[in-house]
């Protein structure tokens, strides 16, 4: 044990405690523009409880024992994805499982499932040289996209598609089949658009329609306008330093900042100091899986490594990018920062999995299980 907790990955958990850290200043904030006395604040610190107790839990484990189930743990997140439609939708939406006050949000979980098993499925080589290879994990891939692009959710069902590709590359699938994938993707995207809801074409449609300076947004680009000015009312050092900017309190009304939006309200509160510091919390996350993945020699665990770093980086590109109006509004929460139960649980369950890689860097096999 004691070799173990040498190994700790103590650097991951630090800037994850910075950003949960952060993620409470801002909505805190939230709380106060809106004068809600604190309720989202102490719900948050509540499931930054349960994140932890959902670390340690999947921490103590050998990771082998989710490889081995693998494929029922991805199962069971289907059936999850599937049990929202026997429960009434919350704001034109079917993502939640509800028992009494406390609500699911099964596409959190699926996401972390998926990558379990793309990580159980490639680390066979001999997959690689098939050309079920490549077609059975567009398939696993396939199934909770439609599933959740149905409920509907854009943003959480744009991150399968760049973790499946990362992870098919750092598998070794060659260079001419990932890009025969790509063009496929690219081929189909007339068919998803024919699939999104008039709400989700209008989320990319209003990415190049932004309302200018003194413009008047339209309804459909509101919220990207309120985003944006949110971000400017900060300044250069934010309003705790500076103070209010205005006395409207309309100036500051954006819909879902507490979740969607909090990146913008961290930029209000803390400027771009505070916005730059979350950036570089975030890649320093990133890299220290990505180095835990690089350390293990155990080919389940390498990919497992990588693919839950992909995930993480892929939120984080897709939530800042919308924020900023740089692409389209998807909803897709800040991963540590965004309120929400689901979402900070089933990030405890990430970071319990790369802590579980790396306090156990052994090999199952071969030292170099990747090397042809």
């Amino acid at each position: 044990m004691g070799g173990r907790l040498s190994q700790f990955p103590w650097a991951l958990i630090l800037s994850a405690i910075c950003l949960v850290a952060l993620g409470l200043a801002g909505i805190w904030r939230c709380d106060e523009l809106a004068g809600s006395d604190g309720r989202f604040f102490y719900r948050q610190v509540v499931w930054c409880g349960v994140a932890c107790v959902a670390l340690v839990v999947t921490a103590l484990p050998s990771h082998r024992q989710f490889g081995c189930y693998a494929y029922w743990i991805f199962a069971g997140s289907i059936v999850l994805l599937l049990l929202v439609y026997l429960f009434p939708p919350v704001n034109g939406a079917q993502r939640w499982i509800r028992v009494g006050p406390i609500g699911l949000q099964p596409s959190e979980l699926a996401k972390v499932a998926y990558v379990i098993v793309l990580s159980r499925y490639l680390q066979d080589r001999d997959h690689l040289r098939r050309v079920s290879g490549v077609v059975w994990p567009v398939a696993l891939s396939v199934v909770p996209i439609l599933l959740i692009l149905r409920e509907p959710d854009l943003g959480t069902a744009t991150v399968f598609l760049p973790v499946l590709l990362t992870m098919l590359f750092i598998a070794g699938v060659p260079k001419r089949n990932l890009a025969g994938l790509v063009v496929v993707g690219v081929c189909l995207l007339p068919v998803l658009w024919s699939q999104m809801s008039l709400e989700q074409r209008s989320r990319v449609t209003s990415l190049f329609d932004q309302a200018g300076p003194g413009e008047a947004a339209s309804d459909e680009g509101y919220q990207l306008r309120q985003a944006k000015q949110m971000v400017a009312l900060g300044g250069g050092w934010g309003s705790y330093w500076l103070g209010d900017q205005v006395d409207d309190p309309a100036a500051y009304r954006l819909p879902e900042a507490h979740s969607d939006f909090i990146f913008c309200v961290i930029g209000e509160r803390f400027g771009l100091p505070g916005m730059g510091l979350v950036l570089g919390l975030y890649a320093w996350l990133v890299w220290q899986a990505i180095a835990i993945g690089r350390a293990t020699r155990d080919g389940f665990a390498r990919m497992l490594a990588f693919g839950l770093a992909t995930l993480l980086g892929v939120q984080v590109v897709i939530n800042t990018g919308m924020s900023v109006g740089l692409l389209p509004i998807t909803g897709l929460p800040l991963p540590l920062l965004s309120y929400g139960g689901s979402g900070l649980m089933t990030q405890g369950i990430t970071l319990g999995l790369l802590v579980n890689v790396a306090m156990r860097p052994g090999y199952d096999i071969a030292p170099e299980p990747f090397q042809s």
